[in-house]
């Protein structure tokens, strides 16, 4: 199944977090922080201003983004996590 996001909304694949600490410790799922990176998988056209004209997004699909820790609402799509946030909870894109 396919899903194109509406306004200015964002379709994210959440990266996997690090299975290790920098020392070498294994961490267990329930010791692991939210991932705050993703991959962009798709956008939607962009909000609409007051004068009517559409705002283009800055991200578009395949950039790898930075997101705030309690953004957007989590989905399940073809056994797949995604994520949906709106453009405004994107932090920053990583060049």
């Amino acid at each position: 199944m396919k899903i194109k996001p509406l306004g200015n909304r964002v379709l994210v694949e959440v990266l996997e977090s690090e299975e290790k600490t920098k020392g070498g410790i294994v961490l267990p799922d329930t010791a692991k922080e939210k991932q705050q990176k993703g991959k962009v998988v798709a956008v939607g056209p962009g909000s609409i201003d007051d004068n009517g004209k559409r705002i283009p997004m800055d991200v578009k699909a395949g950039d790898v983004i930075i997101f705030g820790k309690y953004s957007g609402t989590e989905i399940k799509l073809d056994e797949q996590d995604l994520l949906v946030l709106k453009e405004e909870d994107i932090l920053g894109i990583v060049a």
